[in-house]
């Protein structure tokens, strides 16, 4: 693991971190490579829990990602006494574009369990990763994400990992093209069963968080994705929150002032306080 220092803020370190991963494909082929993940800490603390934020996948570019930090978020998460880590996965702008690793398939029979897994493959080893510094407090991991990452969060908190005590999903989902087929995912019933899957499985806390007007998933959607997540023994809290600019999709960059304290409030009541 190969770690570089970053120039931030006064009160907030910020690392970069090449993070070697191995995971299979979308065609089943083995691939080993490294990632960047960039880590923010407040400065100060002697110990602190963990916070893995994980990205979503563009419609087309996925280069445009870069190196991905979501830092109004991240100093958000810090400010509450969390280590922040932030990975850019297999596919996406500075880890790497050759192989679309996630590829989930055709539009009428996507594959998300699959591709969300891979996703979550990756998220997993990131933990791994960061449980072994002396520092991180490996018994109070939170994941949380923003779309397809959003998606990979619930994945990962289905994987019953030792010390991960809940999860927040922001605008979760796969398939959504604004341009081509607002707010009309690509296989959405295949998505409500993956979502279901996962159901079985999870026992932490999750916090769902999406809007009336998202171009990528409309409620009808998300509410039977839910829905399916909960009948099949999920625990979780649906916020469905008012319409948000052109696209409620983008609340989580764009609409920091509406989610934050909702999240304050849901990460309170699993003990993190700051």
């Amino acid at each position: 693991m190969c770690v570089m220092a970053t120039a931030t803020a006064a009160d907030l370190d910020e690392r970069i971190i090449l993070l070697p991963v191995q995971i299979r494909d979308a065609t089943g082929a083995a691939l080993a490579q490294d990632i960047v993940v960039t880590v923010f800490e407040e400065r100060g603390r002697m110990s602190y829990p963990l916070l893995v934020l994980n990205h979503g996948r563009p419609v087309s570019d996925r280069a445009s990602l870069r190196r991905v930090r979501y830092e109004q978020a991240a100093r958000f998460f810090a400010s509450l006494g969390f280590s922040v880590w932030v990975p850019t996965r297999i596919g996406y702008g500075a880890s790497g574009t050759a192989v679309d690793a996630e590829d989930a398939g055709s539009c009428d029979n996507r594959n998300f369990a699959r591709s969300f897994g891979i996703a979550a493959d990756q998220v997993q080893q990131v933990i791994d990763h960061a449980r072994r510094e002396s520092r991180i407090d490996a018994r109070r991991i939170v994941i949380a994400g923003q779309s397809y990452g959003g998606a990979a969060s619930i994945a990962v908190a289905a994987r019953k990992l030792p010390g991960v005590v809940a999860a927040i999903n922001f605008a979760g989902g796969g398939g959504g093209n604004p341009e081509t087929r607002s707010g009309e995912p690509c296989s959405a019933s295949i998505s409500t069963a993956t979502f279901g899957g996962y159901g079985h499985n999870t026992r932490v806390p999750t916090l769902w968080v999406y809007t009336e007007n998202d171009l990528y998933f409309s409620p009808r959607h998300t509410e039977a994705w839910f829905a399916a997540f909960r009948a099949n023994g999920g625990s979780g809290e649906f916020m469905l929150l008012p319409a948000f600019g052109d696209n409620g999709h983008l609340m989580f960059t764009r609409g920091f002032d509406i989610w934050a304290p909702l999240v304050r409030d849901f990460l309170a009541k699993q003990g993190f306080r700051g």
